[in-house]
């Protein structure tokens, strides 16, 4: 269930279907973009709303529909209503061990970096929150959320359509920053990395 899961996800961020990306797409980049104008509740409230007048309209619609043409077509939502939507026991279990999991190696990660077991790794980490000092001053956590969801749709398209120059381009980099990095380790002592 999990792999068929991903590989619609990865068929929609790869546009394999325009509609469903678009809809998507575009869906989550005006929800986005509403938050950057109300708040949370506000923008939660005006999309039950928008859902209930569409619900409400079709079934009125269709009532009136049915008494003019005297037909007994019953409830339009049936079949919607009938579903089970329950979770399971068994899913709610696969997740939350999931999340267990990921919560339990992010927190053993912290905890080697901040308690500095291995110097470099620690030291990156540092530059690395240093570096998100200022993008947190340019841009808000929202301004960034859209940045994530504007690339998510947009990157892995233009990474398949130009993969050789990339990947070189990328390998190019990847030697620079391993140079730099090995330089510094020969001048920091007790920065050496030990031999895996």
């Amino acid at each position: 269930m999990f792999s068929a899961d991903t590989d619609d996800s990865i068929d929609l961020l790869y546009w394999r279907n325009v509609k469903q990306s678009g809809a998507v797409f575009s869906s989550v980049l005006l929800l986005l973009f509403s938050l950057t104008q109300f708040s949370v509740v506000s923008v939660g409230a005006y999309l039950a709303l928008a859902a209930l007048s569409a619900t409400i309209s079709f079934r009125i619609y269709k009532s009136v529909l049915q008494a003019v043409q005297k037909t007994d077509e019953g409830h339009p939502f049936k079949a919607y209503l009938e579903m089970e939507i329950a979770l399971s026991q068994d899913q709610i279990s696969k997740y939350a061990d999931k999340v267990l999991l990921y919560t339990n190696t992010c927190m053993k990660e912290l905890r080697r970096l901040f308690l500095v077991q291995d110097l470099v790794d620690s030291l990156k980490f540092a530059v690395l929150m240093w570096l998100l000092t200022y993008v947190g001053a340019l841009f808000n956590g929202l301004t960034l959320l859209i940045l994530a969801v504007v690339s998510m749709f947009t990157m892995p398209v233009v990474y398949e359509k130009h993969q050789a120059q990339i990947d070189q381009y990328v390998g190019l980099i990847r030697t620079q920053v391993n140079s730099v990095v090995g330089k510094i380790q020969a001048k920091i002592p007790g920065a050496k990395r030990k031999e895996e």
